[in-house]
């Protein structure tokens, strides 16, 4: 769809500030979000995208400056912002992982009967329609939440906003957990949305979804708005000039020498049901990526290398010596490092300081007769600030003030301290901005130089084969196919994910 100059303004801001602890986060921003039109927000982690949208939808009161919506003036608060007809994803979910999917569903629009007790019935009916309609049809009604995979959260959260036909629609980093078919889905309805009038406000890091849906692109950087730009002149260079405030070349580097001898070897791996038995080589100085859907067992996989979850059969070797994969703890003294899917549940600890953060897997080296050095410890986290670019006031502020970039930063610090001789990188960059991502590609680049077997996972197929010197496809459980970066394509790793091609390796 095209946005017409006389389109209906359905809500705006105008000349907004917001600070928070006497940090300006918000400079004087003003945009107008119009009917039937896909509005983007980019920029990098910490630029101010992600403050807007909660100024619009109550979560925070503006410090200074004009909020309108449908014809209303705020300030508002959640209620009369709903009432008012926004909805929001957050990028940081709101899930209940102790409800079923039908009552994370229902949440405060829970179904009553005619005792003012809760309709059962009626909630699990609705929880199928508003499921079938993104696409998710197959996440069971009364699983409870924490059974759950993200992605999975990520379909009911989404389900639940578009089920309330809001007139004003904000999508913050809505695929950050998706795989390809799930994105797809979720653009589509994006798409029916814009086409019945709904004005969306979407925040998202990935070009190749601004090309595919924006009307429109605001770009901010630093809390200020930089430009606002139509689609047409809204180029991916355009947009990443602006919002970096520098050119980014290229994003991936792969000046590394070739690969050494096996490091990582894995055999008859698996957890005696859904994964595996596998087989998986990785060599020195190697980045090996594994694709697939959704579901496909990935995560599950390195799990089980690194020892998270239990393995009934099957050795984990590094450097020539093997192990049963008996526990976290088992792994990392064989010198295997896994950076999770999640870094806010499964990596940081979000209010403690940075230092803190950093030495978390590598205490021993920070201790003097079995106790910490404090000095020690900024001594390294001084020095893994410097190396990876880390961005903050000072080494003992909180890890979870800090942007989605910056915090998987200090998540590689802390695992790069452990001196791995395996790195596994499960969703490297989700959630991270542009120059985040450079920088976090250039570290595992490093990484991969000084000898170290790296083995990626990732739902950005882009990402996937740019890092990759070859990828791997799972699918059910299993690795289905070996592809080398020669020739390598998003259209071959998807037609080994969907099953449409024979298995080239088991």
């Amino acid at each position: 769809m095209t946005t017409t100059p006389d389109s209906r303004i359905v809500a705006s801001v105008k000349g907004v500030t917001k600070s928070f602890g006497g940090t300006t986060v918000v400079t004087d921003v003003s945009i107008d979000f119009r009917a039937g039109e896909v509005h983007v927000l980019a920029g990098e982690n910490g630029a101010g995208k992600s403050t807007v949208t909660k100024l619009l939808s109550g979560i925070h009161q503006p410090d200074g400056g004009i909020i309108t919506v449908d014809g209303h003036t705020g300030p508002f608060d959640v209620k009369s912002a709903r009432e008012a007809g926004v909805a929001i994803v957050h990028q940081e979910l709101l899930i209940a992982p102790n409800l079923t999917v039908a009552d994370n569903l229902a949440m405060g629009r829970e179904y009553r009967n005619a005792a003012r007790g809760l309709d059962r019935k009626s909630t699990r009916e609705r929880a199928r329609e508003q499921l079938a309609y993104v696409g998710a049809g197959h996440i069971p009604i009364g699983a409870r939440a924490e059974e759950l995979s993200i992605a999975e959260h990520q379909l009911i959260e989404i389900a639940r906003a578009v089920s309330m036909r809001p007139k004003v629609l904000i999508l913050d980093e809505p695929t950050s957990a998706l795989a390809s078919q799930e994105t797809d889905t979720l653009l589509r309805i994006v798409r029916e949305l814009r086409d019945a009038g709904t004005a969306i406000i979407y925040i998202t890091h990935r070009m190749e979804e601004i090309e595919a849906i924006a009307d429109t692109v605001s770009v901010m950087r630093d809390g200020k708005l930089i430009e606002t730009m139509p689609i047409a002149v809204a180029t991916p260079d355009a947009i990443v000039q602006r919002m970096v405030g520098r050119q980014i070349d290229s994003l991936y580097t792969t000046d590394r020498p070739a690969a050494g001898e096996v490091v990582l070897s894995v055999r008859g791996l698996t957890d005696g049901a859904a994964i595996g038995p596998i087989d998986l080589d990785v060599r020195a100085g190697e980045v090996v990526g594994i694709g697939g859907l959704i579901g496909s067992g990935r995560s599950e996989f390195v799990r089980l290398i690194f020892g998270a979850d239990t393995a009934t059969a099957g050795t984990v070797t590094v450097d020539g010596k093997s192990w049963r994969a008996t526990g976290p703890a088992a792994a990392m003294r064989a010198g295997i490092a896994l950076l999770p899917e999640s870094r806010k549940t499964q990596g940081l600890v979000l209010d403690q300081a940075i230092s803190a953060n950093v030495v978390l897997a590598s205490l021993p080296g920070v201790s003097r007769v079995g106790f910490v050095s404090p000095s020690s410890v900024r001594k390294v986290a001084a020095a893994a600030k410097k190396q990876l670019n880390i961005r903050s006031s000072s080494l003992s502020q909180e890890v979870g003030t800090l942007s989605g970039g910056n915090q998987q930063k200090v998540l590689l610090a802390k695992w790069l301290q452990s001196k791995p001789r395996v790195l596994i990188l499960d969703e490297p960059t989700r959630g991270v901005d542009v120059g985040a991502k450079s920088d976090i590609y250039q570290i595992i680049n490093d990484c991969a130089k000084t000898g170290m077997a790296v083995l990626v996972i990732s739902s950005e197929l882009p990402e996937l084969i740019g890092l990759s010197d070859r990828v791997h496809v799972m699918r059910e459980g299993h690795l289905v196919a070996e592809l080398d970066a020669e020739g390598l394509t998003e259209e071959a790793v998807m037609t080994h994910a969907f099953g449409l091609a024979g298995a080239t390796n088991s």
